[in-house]
């Protein structure tokens, strides 16, 4: 026989258990929890989202001004001997005879909408310019991407294992180097060997295998480094742990001990600073796209920032911010889930 009780339908024999005051109790307790955890991710949710749009914001108002110090950009459109009247009246025309605030606040009212403005140059859309330079700029960014975490992960793993060893040492020394060493000197340099000396890869361009080669090696070194150190660190730590050593006292094969279980237990911080690490290569691209002649956004930011062509420097750096903004953002929303304690924080 079966009796209800509020919210359930239980047999005689559980009629204690489920429909007494205790019961009940417990019962709504579980739903406050379920709908505290769910309102605590929607308001980490709602916050990380709200951090997205402040960046953006502000990665906007910093580079607005900042690159109003570098001149009037209607000296370089206009011949050297241009009569003043003729340099104000194309001044009043692409709007910079109005004040700095002015113009910031419909900057910032079209930005809204989308509209950058056309390029000064070109007169060409300048957001459809930056985007048009895109693929080059992700395929560069995930080829360096895939190189460093082929290259790294093995590496710090290997240096973990042989902790305090010569290889150990030699690694961290490298990987420290690696971080301290400029992306564009090291391109230079690059460039001055493979290309000048040996002659075996071109130097600038873009199009093929071989075009790809020094920008992605140049673009990968830093995050090689990053990757090798933090590997390195989050193995150790779980090395370090009592279940390993437990299994490695009980004759477990050291390979699987490594791949199973160390590497495996390592990998969520992995992949978090992996994730994060893709806008930092979207950012750094800037320059070694400068050095190479890699014809993507960082190229056009460049020649756009020389001509002072700040409708277009502005779309990039709204790109790229908006970019970075929602990899950290997904990265953050994903690990909240995994890791509850993060949404009380």
């Amino acid at each position: 026989m079966y009796l209800r009780c509020p919210g359930s339908r239980v047999r005689d024999s559980s009629l204690p258990a489920a429909c007494t005051k205790e019961g009940r109790h417990k019962t709504s307790l579980l739903l406050f929890e379920s709908i505290r955890e769910e309102l605590l991710m929607l308001d980490f949710v709602a916050k990380r989202l709200l951090q997205v749009i402040l960046v953006v914001i502000l990665a906007l108002t910093v580079v607005f001004f900042l690159i109003r110090l570098s001149g009037d950009p209607t000296t370089l459109f206009l011949p050297p001997d241009a009569p003043r009247e003729q340099i104000e009246e194309y001044r009043e025309l692409l709007g910079f005879n109005r004040p700095l605030v002015v113009q910031y606040g419909e900057f910032m009212f079209n930005a809204v909408q989308g509209d950058f403005g056309k390029s000064l140059r070109s007169g060409e859309d300048a957001l459809g310019l930056v985007l048009q330079r895109m693929p080059a700029t992700f395929q560069l960014a995930f080829a360096a991407l895939f190189l460093s975490i082929l290259i790294a992960i093995p590496l710090g793993v290997l240096s973990a294992y042989k902790r305090n060893t010569l290889f150990d040492k030699a690694s961290v020394a490298l990987t420290v180097i690696g971080q301290a060493i400029p992306n564009f000197w090291f391109g230079l340099i690059l460039i001055f060997i493979f290309a000048a000396q040996l002659k075996i890869l071109p130097s600038s361009g873009g199009g093929s295998f071989a075009h790809m080669v020094l920008p992605v090696i140049t673009l990968a070194l830093y995050s090689i480094s990053r990757f090798v150190r933090f590997t390195r660190s989050a193995m150790l730590d779980v090395l370090n742990k009592d279940y390993i050593r437990t299994s490695k006292a009980a004759g477990a094969p050291t390979m699987s001990l490594i791949m199973k279980y160390a590497l495996k237990n390592s990998l969520i911080p992995i992949i978090t600073l992996v994730a994060l690490d893709l806008g930092v290569l979207l950012g750094g691209a800037v320059i070694t796209e400068a050095v190479f002649s890699w014809p993507g956004v960082g190229r056009l930011l460049h020649q756009s920032l020389m001509n002072r062509d700040f409708p277009i420097v502005l779309a990039g750096v709204f790109i790229i911010a908006i970019i970075y903004s929602v990899i950290n953002f997904i990265a953050d929303v994903l690990y909240a889930y995994v890791n509850p304690q993060i949404r009380v924080k």
